[in-house]
C-alpha cells in the first residue's frame, strides 16, 4: 500500500526537516521527492502546481488530495490528523501555535542566514552577518529563559511548537552560534523521543519510497 504522505523537499532544508521529523515522531511513513533547489526545480511549472510559492517543503496528503505548504501549517495539520503533539488543553494548543509564529519571525531567519553564510550558500557583509548572529543570540536567550521554567515549550509534554523550534536550533552548530545550557538539555529530551532522527539521517538526497 502506498504511503498516505509524500514529502517534497531537500535534505539541506530546515523547514523540510521539521515536516519529516513530525512524521517520524508520529510514526507516519512517507514517500520522499527530492526538489533540487540549485537546479531551480522549485520554480518549474510542474512543481508550482504542487506548491504555488515555489518553496519547500510540500506534503501531499493523499486523503483528500491535499498539497500542504509552509512548515508551521504542515505541523498543525499533522497534529490534528494524528492526534499527537498538538497540546492537550486549549492553552497548550495556543502556546504551541505562538511558538511556531515566534520561531518563524525571530529565530529561523537569523540561524538559517548565518548558517547559509558559513556553508557558502550566501554572502553577507560583516555588519549584516553580525546582526543575524546578535538577533539569533537574543532569541536563544528568550528560549533559554522559557526552558528554565518548563521541560517543553508549552508545558510538560512536547508539542509542534517544540518540533518547529528544534528544527531551527539543530542548525546552530552549522551557523557557529552557541546554544545555551537549558536549550541544550531540552534538545536532548527531544532527541530521546521515539522516532527521532537527525536531519541528515532522516532526509535522503534522492527520491525514496516510504
Amino acid at each position: 500500500m502506498a504511503a498516505r504522505y509524500t514529502l517534497h523537499g531537500i535534505w539541506l532544508s530546515g523547514p523540510t526537516y521539521k515536516a519529516g521529523l513530525m512524521m517520524s515522531l508520529t510514526g507516519q511513513p512517507f514517500a520522499y521527492k527530492h526538489v533540487d533547489l540549485r537546479a531551480g526545480a522549485h520554480k518549474s511549472p510542474e512543481y508550482l502546481k504542487v506548491n504555488r510559492y515555489g518553496q519547500v517543503p510540500t506534503v501531499h496528503d493523499s486523503k483528500g488530495d491535499l498539497n500542504l505548504v509552509q512548515s508551521g501549517s504542515i505541523l498543525q495539520h499533522l497534529a490534528e490528523d494524528t492526534g499527537k503533539f498538538g497540546g492537550k488543553s486549549a492553552a497548550e494548543k495556543a502556546r504551541a501555535r505562538e511558538w511556531i509564529f515566534w520561531e518563524f519571525d525571530r529565530l529561523a531567519p537569523n540561524i538559517y542566514r548565518a548558517r547559509a553564510a558559513k556553508r557558502g550558500f550566501a554572502k553577507f557583509d560583516d555588519a549584516t552577518l553580525a546582526l543575524y548572529n546578535n538577533q539569533a543570540n537574543d532569541a536563544l536567550k528568550v528560549l533559554d529563559g522559557e526552558l528554565a521554567k518548563s521541560k517543553y515549550l508549552a508545558g510538560d509534554e512536547p508539542t509542534i511548537g517544540d518540533i518547529a523550534v528544534y528544527g531551527d536550533v539543530w542548525y546552530c552548530h552549522e551557523a557557529e552560534i552557541a546554544v545555551p545550557a537549558n536549550v541544550q538539555a531540552w534538545m536532548k529530551r527531544i532527541e530521546a523521543l521515539p522516532g527521532y532522527k537527525a536531519p541528515y539521517d532522516l532526509l535522503p538526497k534522492e527520491d525514496k519510497a516510504a
